[in-house]
C-alpha cells in the first residue's frame, strides 16, 4: 500500500491520532522542568540527545510537511492563509486568554496592559511572550505561563516556505526535491553559523521538508514495515535520518493500522493548554513529582483540548467547509 492509498482510505483518520499522541509525548516531557525546574530533563535526554518533546515535535513537523505541503498545491494564496489562519487563530486566541486567567488565579500581578500586551504578541505569532508578571511565582519554573507556544513562529515560518517552494514550480522539475533537500540540509549544517532563531528553525525545517518530500512521493512511496526498521537502525547517524526514521515509522504505525475510531482532533488543544494547565496543577499540588504530574496534567488538560475543538475550533472549521474541516 503507498501512502496516498492510505491517505484516500478511511485510515488518513489516524493521523489525527498520531497527532494527538505526539501532543500527549510533549505534556509529559514538560513535566520535569516543570516539577524540579529550569534546566531538569527527562531521561530520555541521556539516551537520544533529545527530550521526548523534542522528538514530538519533530513528528509534528514532520506530518506538518506532508498535510502542508498537500495544502498548499492544491489551493490559491488566499485560500491557503485563510485556510491557515482559519484553523490556529481561533483556538490560540481563547487559549492565551483563558492562560492569564490561570495566570490571574495563580497570583499574578499582571496589569490589564500587560496581559492585552501578552495575548496580543500571542496572535501575532513572531514574538511570543511567554512571562507574565508574578504568575507561579512558587512553581519550581516560576514565570512563565505557556511555554510550548514558541514553535508556532517556526511553523508558520515553514508554512510560508512551503507555498513559496510551491509557487515556484521547483518540485516539478526532475531534480527539485533533491534540490530543496539539499539546500535544507545544508542549512541545518550551518547551525554553528546561525543566530539563535534561525539555529532553533533549521532543524524543524528539515523535519517540514521531509515531510513535504512524502507528500511529494505519496503516490510511489509504499508503506513497509521492513523499511520503517532499516530507518530506525541508521537513526543514530543524526538528525536526518533520526528524523527520517521518526516520521516514515510514525506514517507505516498510523496508517497499516485499522481505521480507529475518530472522536475529534484534540491535539492543538492538548498542545497550547498543556503547560498553563501543569502549572496550574503545580501551583495547587505543590511538591508533586514528574511522573505523577505528567498523569494529571494529561487527564487535566484534556476536557480543555475537548472544550476548545467542539466549542471553538470545529465550529469554525465546519463554516468554512460544511462537507469536511480541513485540519
Amino acid at each position: 500500500m503507498t501512502l496516498q492509498d492510505a491517505q484516500t482510505s478511511p485510515r488518513s483518520g489516524n493521523l489525527d491520532h498520531l497527532r494527538l499522541l505526539a501532543a500527549a509525548a510533549v505534556i509529559v516531557s514538560h513535566a520535569w522542568p516543570l516539577a524540579y525546574g529550569p534546566g531538569a530533563s527527562e531521561p530520555l535526554v541521556a539516551l537520544t540527545g533529545h527530550s521526548l518533546g523534542g522528538w514530538a515535535v519533530a513528528l509534528f513537523f514532520f506530518l506538518s510537511g506532508l498535510l502542508i505541503h498537500q495544502s498548499a498545491a492544491r489551493r490559491g494564496v488566499v485560500s491557503f492563509w485563510t485556510a491557515r489562519a482559519r484553523r490556529i487563530v481561533p483556538g490560540l486566541a481563547v487559549a492565551l486568554l483563558v492562560t492569564v486567567l490561570l495566570a490571574k488565579a495563580s497570583g499574578s500581578s499582571a496589569t490589564v496592559a500587560e496581559a492585552l500586551t501578552y495575548v496580543l504578541r500571542g496572535l501575532g505569532l513572531l514574538s511570543i511572550e511567554h512571562r507574565l508578571t508574578d504568575a507561579f511565582a512558587a512553581n519550581p519554573y516560576p514565570l512563565a505561563v505557556n511555554g510550548p507556544l514558541w514553535s508556532l513562529s517556526h511553523e508558520v515560518m515553514a508554512y510560508a516556505l512551503c507555498q513559496a517552494v510551491v509557487l515556484s514550480g521547483l518540485l516539478r522539475g526532475k531534480f527539485g526535491l533533491v534540490i530543496l533537500f539539499g539546500a535544507s540540509l545544508a542549512f541545518w549544517g550551518a547551525d554553528p553559523l546561525l543566530p539563535a532563531r534561525l539555529a532553533t528553525f533549521a532543524p524543524l525545517w528539515l523535519a517540514f521538508v521531509l515531510g513535504m518530500a512524502a507528500a511529494h512521493l505519496a503516490a510511489r512511496l509504499r508503506l513497509s514495515v521492513g523499511l520503517a526498521l532499516t530507518l530506525a537502525m541508521a537513526a543514530p547517524l543524526g538528525w536526518p535520518f533520526a528524523v527520517a526514521a521518526l516520521g516514515y515509522g510514525g506514517l507505516v504505525l498510523a496508517l497499516t493500522l485499522p481505521p480507529l475510531p475518530r472522536w475529534g482532533d484534540f491535539s492543538f488543544g492538548l498542545y497550547i493548554y498543556g503547560w498553563p494547565v501543569a502549572q496550574t496543577v503545580m501551583h495547587l499540588r505543590p511538591g508533586l513529582d514528574a511522573p505523577s504530574l505528567a498523569l494529571i496534567s494529561l487527564a487535566a488538560t484534556l476536557p480543555f483540548a475537548e472544550a476548545s475543538w467542539w466549542l471553538i475550533e470545529e465550529p469554525r472549521l465546519r463554516r468554512a467547509n460544511p462537507v469536511k474541516a480541513i485540519a
